[in-house]
């Protein structure tokens, strides 16, 4: 019978402590689950049991890491918990404070955003380093998220006068003669996600103020056509279910002094018929295109409840199964992004 192996963490600082053990301890229940240790807290010591060295490793590992991370000044949250585990756990070199603090966004009063996972780091640096970025992967990512908090960030540091968020309303198609009032009105549910990411990090005031003002818009996609966007911060989401037309639409819209992402999961196309993802499309046509970057995620970097990325995985494992592999999102081991030419002068 294997031997229980144990560990001793004394930190410095009590409150600290308090705030990595979360509110009610919440914090050590994830460690708890997600490595299958035992943990117990005493004032400013941590003891971790376990039969297996690797769990044990990893759960002192992350909690060290944390820790000091709380030392610097950082906030750590029951979100970050489930990060450090989730990225310790593929990589036990990873460096939490690089990941968490070095791309931090404040937002506003109300949020700072940070990433919580090495893609996400990498997908706020591509942002801030180019002026086309796609983010693809499942849903819980963190892509349109992430997005709309540089875009709002940009705002705010006056680096672009507007933000510009659209949506391709593909249901709309069919349903729209069903929905009460006028068009407005008819696609406003499929835009909801996007003033829920708004509301989430600014003042529901401000948000008002906002939209109301011109400095934020929200509209379909097909309410782009025949604009040019000058120094805007533009993000078009559910790319998937843009056609090729669209999509070329969008991308030429950009103007002068303006950014664009474009976020989509290719697993989930909602286009009627055997249409074209404009989205799948644009990899091969944009590939090598300098100035532009793609950026892959995958499972591991869903941030959302940790039942989430199982639930992903297990449909790309039934799909394997029956033979209908899901198209090539996943992010590969050098990653998959466009090569990226030495800017002209």
């Amino acid at each position: 019978m294997t031997e229980n192996l144990s560990d001793h963490l004394r930190f410095s600082n009590s409150a600290y402590v308090q705030e990595l053990c979360g509110p009610q301890g919440r914090n050590l229940e994830t460690v708890r689950d997600r490595t299958g240790v035992s943990i117990e807290q005493r004032g400013s010591e941590i003891t971790i049991t376990s039969r297996d060295q690797s769990s044990l490793d990893l759960a002192k590992n992350c909690l060290l890491q944390l820790y000091a991370l709380i030392e610097s000044g950082y906030k750590v949250y029951s979100e970050d918990m489930e990060a450090a585990i989730r990225i310790l756990s593929r990589d036990k070199e990873a460096d939490l404070k690089k990941i968490f603090k070095k791309e931090v966004f404040i937002v506003s009063s109300k949020k700072t955003i940070a990433p919580k996972s090495a893609t996400q780091r990498k997908y706020l640096q591509a942002i801030k380093e180019k002026d086309l970025v796609f983010g693809i992967g499942p849903a819980g990512t963190g892509k349109t998220y992430l997005a709309v908090a540089v875009a709002i960030s940009f705002l705010m540091q006056r680096m672009v006068k507007r933000i510009i968020l659209a949506r391709p309303a593909v249901e709309a198609g069919e349903k729209l003669g069903f929905l009460p009032g006028d068009m407005l009105e008819k696609v406003n549910p499929y835009l909801r996600p996007l003033y829920d990411a708004l509301h989430d990090m600014l003042e529901f005031g401000k948000v008002q103020e906002l939209l109301e003002g011109g400095m934020i818009e929200i509209a379909p996609l097909a309410f782009m056509r025949g604009r040019t966007l000058n120094e805007s911060f533009i993000i078009l989401d559910e790319a998937q279910n843009t056609t090729p037309e669209q999509m070329k639409m969008f991308l030429t819209r950009m103007g002068l002094g303006s950014k664009a992402v474009i976020t989509g999961d290719i697993t989930q196309v909602d286009l009627p018929g055997a249409a074209v993802s404009g989205l799948i499309q644009s990899r091969e046509v944009l590939a090598k295109t300098e100035g532009i970057r793609f950026v892959y995620f995958d499972e591991h970097d869903v941030i959302r409840h940790s039942l989430v990325a199982r639930i992903i995985k297990a449909y790309d494992l039934f799909e394997q199964r029956r033979g209908r592999r899901p198209d090539e999102w996943e992010k590969k081991a050098e990653d998959t992004e466009s090569e990226d030419k030495p800017e002209s002068g």
